[in-house]
């Protein structure tokens, strides 16, 4: 059984705003620090209610923070001027507790008591109608109309800065617009620093999406029948091996396609060179593996699948390539279409292969017998025969 308990342990709330304005981890532990003066009884000195924490109290309610990490938050709460802090308890690996204050005036124990005091005689009044009414709560101090010449404060500037990328100038070019319209609304607040917060983000989100707008449709390119890929596109492709003559026959077929989808996308070179890319690996596999007929080229050479059959066949390569452009003449005047000239290729040189052998042989046995039987042939075939002999084609 787990030695967990069973309420579950305290939830950890922070203000959105207040993590836009000062960052999420500073939010996170000044929400905390400010928690704990519910529960416990402050030190006032210099106008500013102190406490002193324990840090071993903050890691157990923190546990997703080190040490360092709560000196560095600690740190950057102070350098903000969110909080004070003593310099001899600062919470850091060396201290074991943190003294420290909220950078906004706190009412002393002593008036909180008076207030309390005054609450008791109420009690001893009859029915309701004879209790003295409650004077209406005032106003909460610092309320009141945007001045005319209101300034946000340099933190606020530089923190829109830091948080958001804001720049400087864009800041204090809303702060015109600010102020005239809050001064036309006549509205009393008490956080115009907020206020003004809230309004400079607004802008400038409107404004970055105004630009991304902008330079979406600035970017998008007209598609009609006049478009070309860029130069470069095409080196990029020629480089690759693509013939320009199937590039330019590509172009018609990539323009109907994209005007049908009725977007066209702003990267037409990239969308046009995958295009081509995908298109030319198709054709070069059909062109190489394809089952239709087709006629010879003039500057067709045999695979080197085919020399290598012909070496496991002790045929000499030299010899195979001294018949390719009599093969190639042969095909072409014929006109004739087949569908795997390395076959065909094959059978011719095993056949030249074959009767050069034969005749070598034939020729041995005649210089034999050329004693006994002088009127022997030196040659079993004529020399007509054999130019015309295209049996190898068959």
């Amino acid at each position: 059984m787990s030695n967990s308990s069973l309420m579950p342990e305290q939830q950890l709330v922070f203000s959105p705003s207040l993590a836009a304005t000062i960052g999420l981890e500073e939010a996170i532990l000044l929400q905390q620090l400010g928690g704990l003066f519910a529960h416990r009884a402050a030190r006032h000195r210099d106008g500013f209610a102190w406490l002193a924490v324990e840090r071993d109290q903050l890691l157990h309610s923190l546990p997703f923070w080190n040490a360092g990490d709560l000196q560095r938050i600690v740190r950057s709460l102070a350098d903000k001027g969110v909080i004070l802090v003593e310099a001899a308890a600062t919470g850091g690996p060396g201290n074991h507790r943190l003294v420290f204050a909220l950078n906004e005036a706190r009412p002393k124990a002593g008036a909180v008591e008076r207030e309390a005091a005054q609450e008791l005689p109420r009690r001893q009044y009859g029915p309701a109608s004879q209790r003295p009414q409650p004077a209406p709560p005032a106003a909460r101090p610092g309320a009141g109309q945007l001045p005319p010449n209101w300034s946000p404060s340099e933190d606020m500037v530089q923190l829109l800065a830091l948080n958001h990328n804001i720049p400087r100038q864009f800041t204090l070019d809303q702060l015109e617009d600010f102020i005239f319209y809050w001064r036309e609304r006549g509205e009393a607040h008490h956080a115009w620093e907020n206020k003004f917060r809230q309004h400079v983000i607004g802008n400038w989100r409107r404004q970055q999406q105004l630009e991304a707008e902008a330079f979406r449709i600035e970017h998008t390119q007209e598609l009609d029948n006049h478009w070309r890929p860029s130069r470069d596109a095409v080196e990029i492709m020629l480089r690759s091996g693509v013939e320009l003559d199937f590039i330019d026959e590509a172009v018609p077929e990539f323009i109907l396609y994209w005007r049908e989808r009725g977007t066209v996308p702003r990267e037409l070179n990239s969308k046009f060179i995958q295009h081509i890319r995908i298109q030319w690996a198709k054709y070069t596999s059909s062109m190489e593996h394809s089952t239709e007929p087709r006629r010879i080229d003039e500057d067709w050479q045999p695979s080197a699948d085919v020399f290598d059959i012909l070496r496991l066949s002790h045929i000499d390569e030299q010899f195979a390539r001294t018949l390719l452009p009599e093969f190639i003449v042969y095909w072409r005047d014929s006109n004739q279409a087949h569908t795997s000239w390395n076959s065909k290729f094959l059978q011719h040189v095993k056949f030249h292969w074959a009767k050069q052998h034969s005749i070598k042989q034939a020729g041995h046995s005649h210089e034999g017998q050329q004693g006994s039987h002088s009127t022997g042939r030196t040659r079993d075939r004529s020399l007509e025969e054999d130019l015309s002999d295209t049996s190898w084609a068959d």
